[in-house]
């Protein structure tokens, strides 16, 4: 037998059984109260597959979305993360944002020193869409409610049609966050982005009222990006097969479909 067989064959055995660890831990997790809400909701309830979080995919209006939750995909979120995003069938010039505002302020002056320090002209393509709308797209007046623009902070390619998308149904839904949910202002991100939608919340613990609130707000804003601006001919599109810039799955690849 080669030698490499031969010193493959413990490695595996250990990798075997650390899995099989992981795997009885994430076993003791009790998160029985999002399972009993996704079935509620009609969603279906999975655990990633390395137990460190979970994913909950719903459909709204014929249209799947999926909530996943579980550490960190930006560096500017700490702790675990709470991710929704949904295919829309959108325009693919329809990008849009809302953050909470201490996050814009703090990605802003971070965008800059990055930028600055090295006398640089062109941001990076592998800057995050976050950072780099701030430095590219102008701000969107936040008019409808007095509370919305000392919560929260948009910027968009169409001022008008993030007017449009923000004013109404979804204004109603940040300004109740902002007393309740996202009364702290965690770091919050709200974007429409190559068709799609997407919500990004710092979330340390998995807690249904607050995950409620934030699938109800999504889903107003899925709704009234549509009315926003949804492109002539687009269709309903499929969730992607491959990770984008702004998502990345924590699921298996059969799971990704």
């Amino acid at each position: 037998m080669p030698v490499a067989s031969t010193l493959d064959h413990p490695r595996r055995a250990m990798l075997d059984a650390l899995r099989r660890l992981f795997a009885r831990r994430a076993e003791k997790v009790d998160w029985a109260a999002v399972v009993d809400w996704a079935h509620h909701r009609q969603a279906q309830f999975k655990r990633t597959h390395d137990g460190a979080g979970f994913v909950v995919a719903g459909v709204l209006e014929g249209r799947p979305w999926r909530l996943e939750w579980g550490p960190p995909q930006r560096n500017y979120i700490e702790g675990n993360e709470l991710r929704l995003r949904m295919a829309l069938g959108l325009s693919q010039e329809l990008n849009m944002m809302v953050m909470s505002r201490p996050l814009m302020e703090t990605l802003e002056s971070r965008t800059f020193d990055d930028y600055t320090a090295d006398l640089q002209t062109q941001i990076d393509v592998a800057t995050p869409e976050e950072m780099r709308w701030l430095a590219m797209f102008p701000r969107v007046p936040l008019t409808a409610a007095k509370d919305l623009k000392q919560h929260f902070g948009a910027v968009a390619l169409s001022a008008s049609a993030a007017a449009a998308w923000i004013e109404g149904p979804l204004c109603e839904r940040l300004s109740a966050a902002a007393h309740r949910t996202l009364a702290a202002d965690p770091p919050f991100v709200l974007m429409t982005l190559r068709g799609r939608l997407y919500l990004r919340l710092q979330l340390p613990d998995p807690d249904v009222p607050t995950i409620d609130a934030m699938v109800t707000l999504f889903e107003t804003a899925a709704v009234q990006a549509v009315h926003a601006g949804a492109g002539p001919g687009e269709g309903h599109e499929a969730w992607p097969h491959a990770a984008s810039t702004a998502w990345q799955t924590q699921l298996e690849p059969e799971d990704r479909k």
